[in-house]
Formats: C-alpha cells, sequence, structure tokens
C-alpha cells in the first residue's frame, strides 16, 4: 500500500474500502456503487489481505443469492414461494392505495406489485414514496383465495444506507492529514487516481460534491461526452437523485395540486437534471417559471399554501461545439434549451463548473487505492448541511463592494461548501482560504460574464476582492485568458469577426523581478521577431490552460544560438524524455540547414532505471546526428534541487519552474489524437517562466 493508504487505514479503520473492488463484485449487477460498497463496508473495510478476500467472496455470494436480476425475477419469485421467505437486494418504490387506505410496494426488479406495507415503515423512509428506495428486504410468499388479497407479504425492510457514524471522529481524523493528503483522500473516495489529475481538476471534482453539503445549491456543468459529469449523482449518494432532464415534470419535481403529493424536492436533499442540453429539447414554460422561483426564494407552491424546501439543484450537459466556437457565435450557455437560456433563470445559478476541462474518463484515471465507504461520505456531508461556513474568509478578505447581493451569495455558497468539504475542523491558512475564495468566485463569475453576454441590461462587474492591507486582487476565468478577444464580446449586438482567435500581446518590456501574469500570453508566446527585439518577461500559466507549445514559448529565444545548455534534474521518466525530444524538435526548427547547433543536457541519474535512461538519451543523440544537432549529456549536480533553465551561449537564459514537465498527463501512445500529436491541444500544469538577458 502507499503511504497514504496506510495513514486513511489508520485513522479511518472500517470506514474504508479498496476501490477497486466495486468493479472486482459488481458483475452484471445493475446498482449504484453505494449499494455494492454498503455490502463491501461491511465485509472488507480492513487493509489484511486475507480478509478481503474472504469478504469479495461472500458480497459476491450475497449478490449471487439476493440481488434480483431481471432476466431472473421468475426464479427468485419461485424460490420465494417454495421456501415462503427470501431476503431480496432491490429497488423498492411505495404508492398510496387510496381505496383500500393502504401503502403499497413495488420490487422493480422481481416485478411483484401491489405489496402491503405498514405505515411505520413508510413514516420512516419517506424518500420510498418518491423515486424509490435501494432496500434489503425479506420478501413472503402465502397463497390466498381473496382474488383482492396479494400473496406477497412484506417481513422486514432495511434502506441501504449507514445507520449512524461519529461526526466528532471524523473531525479529529482530519486533523491527521495534510490538506493535499485530505483532497487526494477525497478524490479516492469518488473513485478516481488522484495522480492523474491536477489540483484545479480535483477541485472541480470536489465541486460536484457541494449540493450535497450545501441546502438550495444550484450548480451547472457543462462539458464533452464521457468526462463522468453525472456519476456522482448516480452512484455516489442515497441522499441524490438523478432524473432524465426530459422526464421532468412540475408535479413530478414540485407537487400534484390535484393529489397534493409532493414531488421531489420534498424528499430528495439533490436533485440532478441528467441530459439538460439540447436546443431541440421541448420545455414547459411553467416548469421553468417555477424553477426560478425556487431557485431564488427556496419555497414553491402547493395551491394557496408556500412550502419550502431544502433540495440542491444541479443541471448536466453535453456541449456540441468547442469553448471559442461557442465565445464567438453565442456564449458558455449555447446548449441549452431556448425556454432555459433565460438570464432570469440563469442568473441563478451559484457556480459554473467548465467541463471542458475535466478529461475524458479513461480506465488507468479509476483508483485502485484506499477512499471512504460512499455512504459513509454521504452521511458525512449530509450531516454538514446544517452548518455555515460562508463567513470564515471575512476575517482576512472582504467581497468589493461592486459585487451585487446575488454574485455575493453564489460565492459565498460554493465557498462555504467547499471549506465544509475540504476543511470540516476548520483550520485552514490564510493562503488556503484565499485559494478557495478563488475558486468561488471565479464560478460564479463564469456564469455573470456569460449573463452580461446574453442580457445587455446587466451592469458590468469586477469579480474583485481585497486583503485586510487593501490590496484589491482580481480574479479572472481560465477562458478569459485563453481568448481575451472573444470572451467579453456581447454577442447579440456586435458583429462577429473572423478576429476571434487570441492575439497575444508583445512580451512586456519589464525586467525579471516584475511578474507579468497574463496567461493569455501562452496563446502566442515570443513573436518571431528578430533576436534584438526579444525583451525580459515572467509569465505564469494556469492549470488546465491549452494553446502553449514549445515552439511559441521558447523557438524566438534559441533562434540563432550556436551552443544550448539544458539543466533539468527530472528527465527520468519517460514523459520527460518525451518533452526533451519535443524541445529537440523545436531547436531543429530554428537550425537552418547549413548550420548546426550544440545541444548538452545536465540531469541527474535515475537510480533505479539508469541503464533505460542512458539508452533514451543515446537515441535521442543518433537522431540528432543528421539533422545539424550534437547533442551531449552528463550525470552531474545541477545546483539547487529545483534549478531548471535553458542557457543559450548568444545571452539569453529561460529559467523554468516545472522544467520540461509542463503538460498533464495525456494517452501518449494514441495517434489518433490531437493532444498526442499537436502540444497546443495539452493541458498544462501550473507553471512559469522567465527570459532573463544575460549578455
Amino acid at each position: 500500500m502507499s503511504q497514504l493508504d496506510d495513514k486513511i487505514n489508520q485513522h479511518f479503520a472500517g470506514l474504508v474500502v479498496r476501490k477497486d473492488l466495486v468493479k472486482t463484485v459488481k458483475g452484471n449487477a445493475i446498482v449504484p456503487t453505494y449499494v455494492l460498497e454498503y455490502l463491501l463496508g461491511q465485509y472488507c473495510a480492513t487493509n489484511d489481505e486475507a480478509t478481503i478476500k474472504a469478504g469479495i467472496d461472500t458480497v459476491r455470494e450475497i449478490l449471487r443469492k439476493h440481488y434480483v436480476h431481471r432476466n431472473e425475477a421468475g426464479l427468485v419469485r419461485s424460490t420465494i414461494k417454495e421456501k415462503g421467505r427470501h431476503k431480496v437486494i432491490d429497488r423498492i418504490s411505495v404508492a398510496l392505495n387510496d381505496k383500500s387506505d393502504a401503502y403499497e410496494a413495488e420490487f422493480a426488479n422481481l416485478g411483484v406489485k401491489k405489496v402491503v406495507i405498514d405505515s411505520a415503515t413508510v413514516k420512516a423512509h419517506p424518500k420510498l414514496l418518491v423515486g424509490g428506495v435501494w432496500c434489503i428486504a425479506d420478501l413472503e410468499y402465502m397463497f390466498t383465495e381473496d382474488k383482492n388479497a396479494t400473496p406477497w407479504i412484506l417481513a422486514s425492510i432495511k434502506p441501504i444506507q449507514l445507520s449512524h457514524f461519529d461526526f466528532d471522529g471524523y473531525l479529529q481524523a482530519r486533523k491527521q492529514f495534510s490538506t493535499d493528503e485530505w483532497i487526494d483522500l477525497l478524490i479516492q473516495s469518488v473513485g478516481f487516481n488522484p495522480q492523474m489529475f491536477g489540483k484545479r481538476n480535483k477541485l472541480s471534482q470536489l465541486v460536484r460534491l457541494i449540493p450535497f453539503c450545501e441546502r438550495n445549491y444550484n450548480l451547472i456543468e457543462l462539458g464533452p461526452k464521457g468526462t463522468g459529469k453525472s456519476h456522482i449523482f448516480s452512484e455516489f449518494s442515497p441522499h441524490g437523485i438523478l432524473v432524465s432532464g426530459g422526464e421532468v415534470t412540475v408535479p413530478k419535481l414540485f407537487v400534484n395540486n390535484s393529489s397534493g403529493k409532493l414531488g421531489l424536492v420534498g424528499y430528495w436533499d439533490v436533485v440532478a437534471f441528467d441530459e439538460f442540453a439540447g436546443k431541440q429539447k421541448k420545455v414547459d414554460k411553467a416548469l421553468v417559471d417555477i424553477l426560478k422561483n425556487y431557485m431564488a426564494n427556496k419555497t414553491f407552491s402547493r395551491g394557496v399554501e408556500t412550502l419550502g424546501a431544502e433540495a440542491s439543484m444541479v443541471f448536466v450537459g453535453n456541449t456540441d461545439h468547442t469553448v471559442p466556437y461557442m465565445l464567438k457565435h453565442s456564449d458558455l450557455f449555447d446548449p441549452l434549451p431556448e425556454k432555459f437560456h433565460d438570464s432570469a433563470f440563469l442568473d441563478r445559478i451559484h457556480s459554473y463548473i467548465p467541463g471542458w476541462e475535466v478529461d475524458v474518463i479513461r480506465g488507468e484515471m479509476f483508483s485502485d487505492g484506499y477512499g471512504f465507504v460512499v455512504d459513509y461520505l454521504a452521511e458525512i456531508l449530509r450531516s454538514l448541511r446544517s452548518h455555515d461556513f460562508s463567513d470564515r474568509y471575512k476575517a482576512k478578505f472582504r467581497l468589493s463592494d461592486d459585487i451585487s447581493t446575488r454574485d455575493r451569495d453564489g460565492i459565498n455558497k460554493t465557498f462555504s461548501g467547499l471549506m465544509k468539504i475540504l476543511y470540516p475542523h476548520g483550520e485552514a491558512s490564510d493562503a488556503e482560504v484565499e485559494e478557495v475564495l478563488c475558486s468561488a468566485i471565479e464560478g460564479r463569475k463564469r456564469v455573470k460574464d456569460q449573463l452580461l453576454r446574453i442580457d445587455s441590461t446587466y451592469p458590468a462587474v469586477r469579480f474583485v476582492y481585497l486583503t485586510n492591507d487593501g490590496q484589491e486582487k482580481s480574479v479572472r476565468t481560465l477562458e478569459e485568458d485563453e481568448y481575451p478577444n472573444s470572451y467579453h464580446r456581447k454577442v447579440a449586438t456586435e458583429s462577429a469577426s473572423d478576429d476571434w482567435v487570441a492575439q497575444a500581446p508583445e512580451l512586456p518590456a519589464a525586467p525579471p523581478s516584475v511578474a507579468v501574469v497574463s496567461p493569455s500570453v501562452a496563446v502566442a508566446a515570443p513573436s518571431t521577431a528578430a533576436l534584438e527585439q526579444l525583451k525580459e518577461a515572467h509569465l505564469v500559466f494556469q492549470e488546465n490552460q491549452r494553446g502553449v507549445s514549445f515552439d511559441k514559448l521558447f523557438g524566438p529565444y534559441l533562434a540563432g544560438a550556436s551552443r544550448i545548455t539544458i539543466t533539468d534534474p527530472y528527465l527520468r521518466l519517460f514523459h520527460q524524455q518525451r518533452n526533451l525530444m519535443d524541445l529537440l524538435e523545436t531547436i531543429s526548427k530554428q537550425v537552418g540547414s547549413e548550420d548546426e547547433v550544440s545541444v548538452h543536457v545536465v540531469t541527474a541519474e535515475d537510480e533505479f532505471n539508469g541503464d533505460r535512461q542512458t539508452e533514451n538519451f543515446q537515441k535521442m543523440a543518433n537522431a540528432c546526428t543528421g539533422i545539424g544537432i550534437q547533442f551531449t549529456w552528463e550525470y552531474g549536480k545541477t545546483g539547487a534541487k529545483d534549478d531548471r533553465d535553458i542557457t543559450t551561449d548568444h545571452g539569453w537564459k529561460i529559467v523554468l519552474s516545472r522544467g520540461l514537465d509542463v503538460f498533464q498527463r495525456y494517452e501518449l501512445n494514441d495517434v489518433f489524437s490531437f493532444t498526442s500529436r499537436l502540444q497546443q491541444h495539452r493541458q498544462c500544469k501550473e507553471f512559469n517562466v522567465t527570459y532573463v538577458k544575460i549578455a
């Protein structure tokens, strides 16, 4: 086990499970993850391999005997008849039969209906009345000649969810983990390998959890297919329900005025709309109007009576176009049905997750480490709904007076939710609080900036916060920095031009000590101007930013050099050496057919795979021989541990905060992926580059 997994098992013994076990036991059982992890938590919540193996066998046996497959429902019904009584795992829903004045249960997979269930059970588990609940139930069979009576008798029923937990113990255990360790534990808990995600993408995954711990939180995520947008809402918690966007009606969601029966918002903590996007979808305008009122005021009407509810609303859908295309032709809410593409409705949304930044889910992204049994984490998050962390930044920071009340509410609710998820024990440094605040502001700013494009009556807002000493700090979205020329265009009032591609400004004539924080420069880094026109500069790039390539970043500063020295202690792994090969390709483009350039690499030897490292360097040297590059390398002292730079013999030093390892993981061997073939399509890690004139 990893060091983190050891620590997780030490402080949360019996409450965590190895995440790859779910796939191992699931087989062809169509059940949510939390159902399987409930069973795994009973038998496999340990790090003892023998116990885990025995537990897996037990869970498989339970599923084999008691989980009802629809195509085997007849066999299970026969088993109950012959045995008289049998335990089943099935999704059970309940309805009131007003003719007989009795509640009747329906077993979804078993195909059994009109099973009488007592009122006390229904009162104890009201979600049975809306949408249904996965349960372990004892079902009996007793034949009767009464045609109005059913032979099926419900002897006992137990919803699959945690019965109790120690919240104070959870807070105490949280104190034993650093912030990065805790984030990785949470990412593993939702089933993903944290090593495959950058910090920004990890936070995006965790923002998806906010509706479970924050009352009346309104969230939207639009992005490409296959990024796992709906996974958490369908698999993660027994307190959330995922419904198809096309199946939602006013009675189903709020109240049936003819019967008085409450809808989903009256019983569930989170109601998520799947496949919410689609311009051609028909939408009931009455539903939109009631949603507007509910999302703003937390209330809805039943006849003359006004009712309140605490359900958070989540809207997830697919985009049909790229971000720059949407910014050129419409806005980032472009995929929504026409009646939902309404500024009053969209203004109720507290945060917008940029789904296009989340990578398409691949097999290696799933975790085999330890994480919380999800129904345990679901209960913890549910208990946090009664807490309010929205004021935790106000001792050190304050929002600008320009920010409206509705914008402020969105920021505060997102901030509160993230703080509850990351720092439930209330201990966070000023820098950590500031990071969460910036993330909350960006999520709301993404909503408001699109509203300004859709509706010209909205006043412009400066999303700025201030420190206690009066320092003003602005927050920008990543799209704003990547596509500055098209981001703020008001499509409705301005004619579209072809000049929508972000044109980078000339590099600033600033000394290296001055930080020019302008990620948009990455779209077109140093121009191909003459060498004497190059300027010193410091560039900062955000995580997930695209448009960066070595040609733009380094090419102009390497042109004309006859000797280049690359110092980077981390050229050991295959992807790091591939980055070096990419840089050699950039250098080759700067070398004339009649010229030669000497490239010398200083790095540290891999103590475990030094032979392979040397072999790869030799392959590079062989490849360079015929194209005018004399490639050499040495294993030696690279100076300070973090010294990473490129130095030329014509007077430039390029200081690299991360060396050449600036791109996030991607599939190296996928020849049909532009991410693999072209650097500008890859997402970046957070890094900075400083250009220094040394001669």
